[in-house]
């Protein structure tokens, strides 16, 4: 493994890094893995080299590039809203310069394809962060990919939402826009291969799938495969604008990668790909194939990204949920240290019940008992101490790693699965707690619960973090045996 240059992966945690990684490593390669949270990477247990850096703050690149010989930038900005196309640009700026003054000697980027005249914001940022990335004194080598089509892939997911969650849908005319959707292992086939091809250093390729297709057309063989008719109906009047806004009530893909996905399929994006078809030849997947794959592998994708829930997700996993648990929650900084936060939060269901709004929470358990649900079959083994597998009233304790985090799996009937996660993180005396309310929703139900429970999260998550923290002060609760 020694002989094999070490590479650095930015974006480790997203939708193409968090599969790229393991494959490098199962190529012999020595991977340090980067993201803005390495927390959430050590979570992954990777046999690989964790740390922190951001590209949007210089003084954090230098660190993660010492020693490297090859970077893997697949950083978008995409979730962060409008202006995300400066921030991509800045973000490209930087890491050339630091770079180049780190002597890294190549850089690997996915790009996206964009034909001429298209006038997306994405698909040019894309373009634009490729040659800014090029302004340093690394030889870039830019894979330009369409559609991608694996588990976690935001056009894969947001088709796969529409089918399993719309009965009809009235669709804008960019449905018919064609392109050659590339299989997620093909595409990492190409990402790899290019490490040990000299001769694709410096240059740029189109990659694909075998299969032209319109996204109609990918949205109906979809249906056929999980066997769910699809009724389409497109008209001329729906904007990509528009189309993006009533995305988010449809599909659990994140509003900002909807919006900019929609963008880019104004137009038809063909490629040729006998470039790099060349140089690192290879079978590729159908569609059809792809996607019996990906809904093969979706199960085991979810399970991989939370480790501690693995076992719980793999178990309780429905085709029909989003592949993207929708998330709201709240932290804050508390003046206790992790045993005394953790000795209140241990005690959840009990005499502080759930911390906050109580009659909300028995308004909750009232609706579930009367459509049959176990809301008012209050229960708890020890008043001051939890252990996983541990009922709280409806509630499992799913996952339980003392001072650290505790889990609980929301057990009410719900059109979805979802629950509470606590996680106590030290800062000097004190202690930060996140909560985080996560949701995998089932079909359009599941999102329609989740947008109508919304407004009495935002007042409860806060309130609960608040009473917790003052709890765990000076007013703290008796810390268990």
């Amino acid at each position: 493994m020694s002989e094999q240059p070490k590479v650095l992966v930015l974006g480790a945690s997203g939708f193409v890094g968090a599969n790229l990684v393991p494959a490098l490593v199962e190529q012999g390669y020595p991977v340090r893995a980067a993201s803005r949270r390495p927390a959430q990477l050590a979570l992954r247990r990777w046999p690989v080299e964790l740390c922190r850096a951001d590209v949007l703050q210089q003084d954090t690149l230098a660190e993660a590039l010492e020693g490297v010989d090859t970077v893997y930038y697949l950083i978008h900005a995409m979730t962060e809203g409008a202006g995300f196309d400066q921030r991509e640009q800045q973000g490209a700026r930087n890491l050339a310069e630091a770079a180049q003054q780190a002597g890294v000697k190549r850089i690997i980027y996915l790009g996206a394809l964009h034909p001429e005249g298209a006038d997306s914001t994405h698909l040019r940022s894309r373009s634009q962060t490729g040659e800014l990335l090029r302004s340093g004194g690394a030889a870039v080598t830019e894979i330009r990919a369409p559609v991608i089509i694996g588990p976690g892939s935001a056009a894969f997911e947001v088709m796969r939402d529409l089918v399993y969650n719309l009965p009809g849908m009235i669709t804008p005319k960019w449905v018919r826009s064609k392109m050659a959707p590339i299989a997620l292992p093909d595409l990492l086939h190409y990402l790899i291969g290019v490490l040990s091809v000299p001769q694709t250093q410096g240059c740029s390729f189109d990659v694909c799938g075998p299969d032209v297709l319109s996204y109609e057309q990918q949205m109906r063989a979809f249906g056929r495969i999980v066997d769910r008719p699809v009724r389409i109906l497109a008209v001329p009047f729906l904007s990509p604008g528009l189309s993006a806004r009533w995305l988010r009530w449809i599909t659990s893909v994140p509003t900002g990668i909807a919006k900019a996905l929609v963008g880019g399929l104004k137009q038809d994006l063909l490629a040729d790909d006998s470039a790099i078809q060349a140089l690192l030849p290879r079978e590729l997947m159908g569609f059809e194939q792809a996607v019996r794959w990906s809904l093969a592998q979706e199960r085991e994708q979810v399970a991989s990204a939370s480790p501690p829930l693995a076992s719980l997700l793999r178990r309780r996993w429905q085709p029909q949920y989003g592949f993207y648990a929708k998330q709201d929650g709240a932290e804050r900084l508390i003046d206790a240290s992790p045993q005394e936060v953790w000795s209140v939060i241990s005690q959840i269901g009990a005499a502080p019940r759930y911390f906050a709004f109580d009659p909300l929470w028995r308004i909750r358990e009232a609706m579930d008992a009367m459509v049959g649900g176990r809301g008012l079959a209050y229960y708890r083994r020890d008043p001051l101490k939890l252990a996983l597998g541990d009922r709280v009233d409806s509630w499992t304790v799913a996952e339980h790693q003392p001072q650290r985090r505790l889990t609980l799996l929301f057990g009410m009937k719900a059109p979805g699965m979802g629950g509470l996660t606590f996680e106590l993180h030290p800062v000097g005396r004190q202690t930060e707690l996140r909560l985080t309310c996560w949701w995998y929703p089932s079909g359009a139900w599941g999102l329609m619960y989740w947008w109508a429970m919304l407004p009495a999260h935002i007042l409860l998550f806060r309130r609960m973090v608040a009473n917790i923290g003052r709890l765990s002060g000076s007013d703290a609760l008796p810390a268990p045996a």
